[in-house]
C-alpha cells in the first residue's frame, strides 16, 4: 500500500511544477510609446487675480446742479473726452462781467499813454493803471477756466465702470462724478519664489487663462520684476501685462499665468506616463525583444505630457507606457502596438473553457 501512495506522489509531482513553471513563463501584455525628439519649454505657472494697469475719477472741479450725464457705465471713453455738464449759468455770467471790467480798464489805459509819453502824467498813477489792467486781464482767464470746468471730462482713456453720482445732483467742487478704468493692458502680480529669480527676465512672453473664458489664452510678457525678496515670504513681485485688444478680460477675474523661460530643440522626450512614479523617478521600461529592461535615466525639462531625457534613451527606443506596474527587470512582456487593447491579449486557461458535447 506504501509503494502505491509513493508512486502516485512521485507522478503528480513534475506534472505540478511544470503547470507553475508555464504560468510563470507567460508574458505581460504592455503598451508601448516611441521615444521621440521634439521642442520642450521650461516655464514658471502661478496664479493671480486681474487688476487694471491705469484707474481715475473723473472730478468735477466746479460746484453746482449737474445738467447732464454724457456716458454711463461701460462706454469707452478717450482722454480728455466731455463726461458730465455742470450748470455754468452763473460762471458764464462772471465771464461776461470780468470781460467788461478788462475792456473798461484798457481803455483807460490806452487814454493815459499818450498823456504818459508827452510827461503829462506822473508814472506812478501810470504804473497803477497797467497793474489794473493786468490784474483784470488774469481775472478774465480766470473767469474763462472756471467755466471751462463746468464741462467734466475724461482724465483717461478706459471705460467707465462706476458712475458716483445722478443727474440733478447738486455737488460741491471736487464731487467724483465717474470712475474709468483703462482696461488694456491688464495686469497680473505673481509672488515668485526666490529660487526662480535669475530665470525670469523682463520682456519674457506670458500666457494667461481664466476660469471665466475657458478655452481662451490671452499673451502677455514680464513689465517688471522687483529687485527686492520679502523676508516674510520669500518671494518676489513679477508683474506680467496681459493685451486684450478685444476687452474681454475684466479686472477682478482669477487667472493661471504661464511665464516660458527657455526654449530646447531637437531633444530628447518621453511621455509622462512611462516615468514609473507621479514624482518623475529616473528609470522607464525599455522593451529589448521581448522582454523589458529597467533603464535609468536623467530628465530635463518637462512640458505638459513630455519630459526630456538628457541621457539614458534615444529616440527609437520603446518605452512601457501601460502595464509597467507589476513588472519586473528583464520581464517577459507581449507588447501591444498600433493602438490594440489591452483587453484583446488574455492568458491561456482564464476560466472560459468551452462546454463539452455531453452537456456536462
Amino acid at each position: 500500500m506504501l509503494s502505491i501512495l509513493l508512486a502516485a506522489c512521485q507522478a503528480g509531482g513534475p506534472g505540478k511544477e511544470s503547470k507553475e513553471d508555464e504560468e510563470e513563463a507567460l508574458p505581460t501584455p504592455v503598451e508601448v510609446a516611441l521615444v521621440e525628439r521634439g521642442t520642450v519649454v521650461a516655464q514658471y505657472t502661478g496664479t493671480a487675480t486681474l487688476e487694471a494697469d491705469g484707474e481715475a475719477t473723473a472730478y468735477a472741479r466746479v460746484g453746482g446742479e449737474v445738467m447732464e450725464l454724457l456716458v454711463e457705465e461701460g462706454d469707452t471713453v478717450t482722454d480728455g473726452q466731455p463726461v458730465a455738464r455742470i450748470d455754468d449759468r452763473r460762471l458764464r455770467l462772471e465771464v461776461q462781467r470780468s470781460k467788461a471790467a478788462l475792456e473798461k480798464a484798457r481803455q483807460e489805459y490806452q487814454r493815459n499813454v499818450e498823456l504818459h509819453q508827452r510827461g503829462l502824467l506822473p508814472a506812478g498813477t501810470f504804473e497803477g493803471l497797467k497793474f489794473d489792467l493786468d490784474g483784470l486781464a488774469a481775472a478774465y482767464e480766470l473767469a474763462r477756466l472756471e467755466l471751462s470746468h463746468a464741462t467734466v471730462r475724461a482724465p483717461i482713456a478706459g471705460v467707465v465702470s462706476e458712475r458716483l453720482i445722478k443727474a440733478g445732483n447738486t455737488i460741491v467742487p471736487n464731487s467724483g462724478i465717474f470712475r474709468i478704468t483703462d482696461m488694456d493692458p491688464l495686469l497680473a502680480y505673481l509672488y515668485v519664489p526666490e529660487q526662480d529669480y535669475r530665470k525670469l527676465r523682463v520682456d519674457q512672453q506670458a500666457a494667461l487663462r481664466v476660469d471665466a473664458l475657458p478655452g481662451e489664452t490671452f499673451v502677455g510678457r514680464i513689465a517688471r520684476i522687483s529687485p527686492v525678496i520679502d523676508p516674510a515670504t520669500g518671494t518676489f513681485k513679477v508683474t506680467v501685462e496681459v493685451s486684450d485688444s478685444e476687452q474681454l478680460l475684466k479686472p477682478g477675474m482669477f487667472g493661471r499665468v504661464a511665464v516660458i523661460y527657455d526654449t530646447r530643440e531637437d531633444v530628447v522626450l518621453v511621455q509622462r506616463a512611462a516615468l514609473l512614479d507621479s514624482n518623475l523617478q529616473s528609470s522607464v521600461f525599455v522593451i529589448d525583444g521581448d522582454q523589458a529592461v529597467r533603464r535609468e535615466i536623467t530628465l530635463g525639462y518637462s512640458s505638459g505630457s513630455s519630459v526630456e531625457v538628457v541621457s539614458g534613451l534615444n529616440a527609437g527606443d520603446e518605452v512601457v507606457m501601460v502595464g509597467q506596474g507589476g513588472l519586473k527587470d528583464q520581464a517577459k512582456v507581449n507588447v501591444i502596438r498600433d493602438g490594440e487593447a489591452l483587453a484583446k491579449i488574455k492568458p491561456e486557461g482564464d476560466g472560459s473553457a468551452p462546454s463539452d458535447a455531453s452537456g456536462n
